[in-house]
């Protein structure tokens, strides 16, 4: 069940980066909700490969093909397939690494696991499977909104060393978009961009963090123990390819305060139950308490580098490896639509749950 994720809103992503094709297919989405293909789309451009300089400039349209669930522009309540297929592959990029190891991938993880591993690419390692997530969250997230308006952004808040000024506003998608590395603040994006431009002609990477808020969430989502929305949350972001790193609310900044300091007070505004701060990020005992959630991803540096490094092969012999392929020298700003799929997925998963849970009641 390794590539499998929720309870009721089910995903299941198949397919290799340098393979026939990658895909999703999604098991438990209602029956009768609209869908135009194109809404799918338009959140797999943001994701795609070479939309700008400062990303891999590997060519794939990824023009997505509903091959199930779909009838006449709406969902059959039938497990609901995406096809994404590979048309710019370039498998003999990667011959070298049929017998040698690329520093911090998980090509001498898998060998171990599972006795073979695809080197083209990495297979089901490489950031090409969030495709399928990226697919399916734009599905749940277009059911968050018939729910009840739930919005989610996410945007990039530091590359390397860079990082932008902290605020509580609500970024705009427009705010996010309007630069290639999906910072909403222009003259540190600006920056980070530099930054970004540099290192990739060292041939070297860097990393960052990207900010995720989510707006209009019902009070109630979740659960007190094991499903608890924010360990949900945080298993959700932790399973992106080059994720080393996830906080929500104060987060490890939590840890140098006081309770006094860090309690979320309670007051009422116009009938409803409010809280004068957010440090809990949204969460509280594993349940939502209406409040916006706030959760932050770290991103290590790209693992591919065009520099010589120091490695073994399959045999356990020191050798050589330099890095080749098509790779972004920061996979940030991509990350930014996968890391919004991944919370979509969580929270209509959780909706679900709970109004499962009201339905019942009333029998």
């Amino acid at each position: 069940m390794g590539s499998s994720f929720g309870k009721l809103f089910t995903i299941s992503t198949w397919g290799e980066s340098h393979g026939g094709g990658v895909g999703v297919v999604i098991d438990g989405c209602p029956p009768n909700l609209p869908l135009d293909i194109e809404e799918i789309q338009a959140e797999l451009d943001r994701r795609r490969p070479g939309q700008s300089d400062i990303v891999t400039p590997r060519k794939e349209e990824d023009r997505v093909s509903i091959i199930s669930g779909l009838f006449e522009g709406r969902t059959t309540g039938t497990p609901l397939a995406m096809l994404v297929g590979n048309s710019d592959q370039r498998p003999g990029a990667y011959a070298e690494m049929r017998d040698k190891f690329r520093p911090s991938h998980a090509d001498f993880a898998y060998q171990s696991k599972y006795g073979i591993r695809d080197y083209q690419g990495g297979g089901r390692s490489s950031a090409r499977e969030t495709i399928g997530r990226v697919a399916a969250g734009a599905v749940g997230r277009k059911l968050l909104e018939k729910a009840g308006g739930v919005e989610i952004r996410a945007f990039v808040t530091r590359i390397h060393d860079i990082d932008a000024p902290q605020t509580q506003h609500f970024p705009t998608l427009a705010e996010v978009e309007a630069t290639a590395v999906r910072c909403p603040h222009p003259e540190t994006a600006a920056r980070m961009i530099e930054r970004i431009k540099a290192v990739r002609a060292e041939g070297d990477s860097v990393g960052g963090v990207i900010e995720c808020r989510i707006r209009n969430v019902p009070a109630g989502l979740g659960e007190p123990v094991f499903d608890r929305l924010e360990a949900d949350l945080g298993k959700a972001m932790l399973s992106l390819p080059a994720t080393k790193g996830f906080e929500i609310g104060s987060g490890f900044a939590g840890a140098r305060m006081r309770g006094s300091e860090h309690n979320d007070l309670f007051e009422s505004q116009e009938g409803r139950i409010r809280t004068k701060t957010n440090r809990s990020g949204g969460v509280q005992g594993g349940i939502s308490n209406g409040e916006e959630i706030m959760l932050r991803v770290a991103f290590k540096p790209t693992a591919t580098i065009l520099q010589p490094q120091q490695t073994v092969d399959t045999a356990g012999r020191a050798t050589e490896l330099v890095g080749r392929g098509r790779h972004d020298p920061c996979v940030v700003p991509r990350a930014v639509v996968i890391v919004e799929a991944m919370a979509a997925l969580v929270l209509v998963d959780h909706w679900m749950r709970q109004h499962a849970q009201r339905a019942a009641l009333r029998f």
